[in-house]
């Protein structure tokens, strides 16, 4: 690679900001654990919520610390197929399930 594309490169890639993505990972776990032993809520409310913030850190974890917001759409795409794939296949396990229990 040329010089220039290197230069070019790196003018593109800015170095994330580590230390908010941290802490916005470690109030997220805290927010979790709060979440988790709070037994006010019906179990549903806190299973969603749960989930909500998992994605949440997952999300801010592969974005950052694994680089993604800096790749090109391809990248996403290799991403995002398996994700839709074990939902799809979890949402029908789930099917399964009521339809045995029913």
């Amino acid at each position: 690679m040329s010089e220039a594309a290197v230069a070019s490169q790196a003018a593109t890639h800015q170095s994330p900001n580590y230390k908010a993505v941290f802490w916005s990972l470690f109030f997220l776990t805290i927010g979790e654990i709060i979440v988790a032993n709070l037994h006010q809520f019906p179990k549903k409310i806190t299973v969603v919520t749960l989930v909500f913030l998992a994605v949440v850190k997952a999300v801010l974890v592969a974005l950052f610390y694994m680089h993604l917001k800096f790749e090109k759409l391809i990248i996403y795409l290799i991403v995002i197929f398996p994700l839709f794939l074990a939902a799809t296949l979890t949402i029908l396990v789930l099917f399964d399930k009521v339809r045995v229990y029913s």
